[in-house]
């Protein structure tokens, strides 16, 4: 609020433009309260949230906790050193909004770990957060249920995107190994084989519906694909809608999966 003193002149430059000056008070030495509006303050503006980092190393836990307080201040973070102790305060935090879940620390056995995870506590979101870089790592750990795999050696601006992502709602992958050609390994081509899509299916889908699809195949969320193809981001809502419902999957993620090795530029070209 400010306080504003108006003297005898505002009182003439008043009186000058009124049709009848003799019928205008005296201004002189009238106090006048002005109402300004006031801008929120930034922190205010900013989603709070409360997240667990299970990684048994202190430093990494550390590292990300920075990055996860440089972009949200006032957001509640917990630690966790294994998979024991992720899973108690997982099962007593039903508020959590994400668990950042390293893949290699004591307990996990590997994806088991996520698996028990999500069993006991199927409403609190897993990201994966990992050095693993190979491709069937990753989409097997979104089909046991991962909302998002980040890899630590991401710049922090990237991690920071990714966490936003998955925040947000939405899923995050790595898009350079999603992007990663067939290793060869039996593993990887056993699941490619599991989530083929007939050529059927994919004949079905409009040009813009492909393009779409390939987008979210390289692991880019709706607003990135919004963007990159100049459309607007409910428009891309709608056609994920129409993909899912033509490929006959329940969610993003087995559309992810199944369209990782499509050759687009095959159906693009007719």
């Amino acid at each position: 609020m400010l306080t504003l003193q108006t003297g005898h002149s505002a009182s003439s430059s008043a009186s000058d433009d009124s049709p009848s000056q003799s019928a205008q008070p005296d201004m002189t030495d009238t106090i006048t309260t002005v109402e300004l509006p006031t801008s929120p303050l930034t922190e205010n503006d900013t989603p709070v949230y409360k997240l667990l980092i299970a990684d048994d190393h202190p430093l990494f836990r550390e590292a990300i906790a920075d990055v996860i307080r440089n972009r949200y201040p006032n957001s509640d973070i917990l630690e966790a050193e294994n998979l024991e102790s992720a899973a108690a305060m997982a099962g007593t935090q039903d508020d959590l909004d994400l668990i950042l879940l390293d893949l290699n620390m004591p307990g996990m056995n590997g994806l088991n770990g996520l698996i028990q995870l999500r069993n006991e506590s199927p409403t609190i979101p897993v990201v994966i957060i990992s050095a693993e870089e190979e491709k069937s790592v990753v989409l097997q750990a979104m089909t046991y249920g991962a909302v998002g795999f980040i890899i630590k050696s991401l710049p922090r601006e990237k991690m920071t995107q990714a966490l936003e992502q998955v925040l947000a709602g939405q899923v995050y992958l790595p898009s350079d190994v999603i992007r990663a050609t067939d290793d060869g390994r039996s593993r990887q081509r056993r699941i490619q084989d599991e989530n083929l899509i007939p050529p059927e299916m994919l004949n079905s889908l409009t040009r813009r519906q492909l393009l779409v699809l390939e987008r979210m195949a390289s692991g880019e969320s709706n607003k990135q694909i919004a963007y990159n193809l100049s459309i607007a981001e409910t428009t891309v809502k709608a056609h994920v809608s129409a993909i899912l419902r033509k490929l006959s999957v329940h969610n993003r993620i087995q559309a992810v999966l199944a369209a990782s090795n499509v050759d687009f530029n095959q159906y693009l070209r007719r």
